[in-house]
């Protein structure tokens, strides 16, 4: 997968998969169509995190500091840099190669991946959040901000899974 490549280690994994029974090529589109604004509970914590309301599309999210870090058949893959703990973020405006390269103390890296995988007659769609803090100072503010909006962080991705599903119906 292309996040082993841009974010091989982290301080931080947290993981999500659901089986449904569509071809990858369905479930792909389905989740790419999910707009986060149609869940009252996703919409609900990223406004409470202070996201305008563009943060609610793919498009948005870049638009916001998110940069497209893999687009492929099977696996999408964002990254974002910054102190996430802090009230604005502190977010680094960096391209793929610079989110590879950047080790600045006092930032968290963070990639988030979607894959679409075949399984049998269905697919497998999965996401993945990793974090890597540059120093020992950034890590223990991460943590200390992880425990407080990681549970949220959680539910959000479990919801988008979710919504891709519901896209399929359509």
């Amino acid at each position: 997968m292309r996040i082993d490549e841009f974010l091989p280690e982290s301080d931080a994994t947290h993981s999500y998969e659901i089986r449904i029974e569509a071809p990858p090529t369905a479930v792909r589109r389905a989740l790419l169509e999910v707009n986060l604004a149609d869940d009252l509970v996703v919409r609900t914590l990223l406004r409470l995190r202070g996201l305008p309301r563009r943060a609610t599309t793919w498009a948005g999210l870049e638009q916001l500091g998110f940069i497209r870090l893999a687009n492929e058949p099977d696996e999408l893959l964002l990254g974002i840099i910054g102190r996430f703990w802090t009230l604005t973020g502190h977010l680094v405006a960096v391209d793929a190669d610079g989110f590879r390269e950047h080790k600045d103390p006092g930032y968290a890296k963070a990639a988030w991946n979607f894959t679409i995988l075949p399984d049998g007659n269905g697919t497998r769609l999965g996401t993945e959040t990793r974090v890597l803090c540059s120093d020992e100072a950034s890590r223990v503010r991460f943590r200390r901000y992880w425990k407080v909006v990681g549970p949220f962080s959680g539910l959000i991705r479990k919801r988008i899974l979710r919504q891709a599903t519901k896209g399929l119906d359509r």
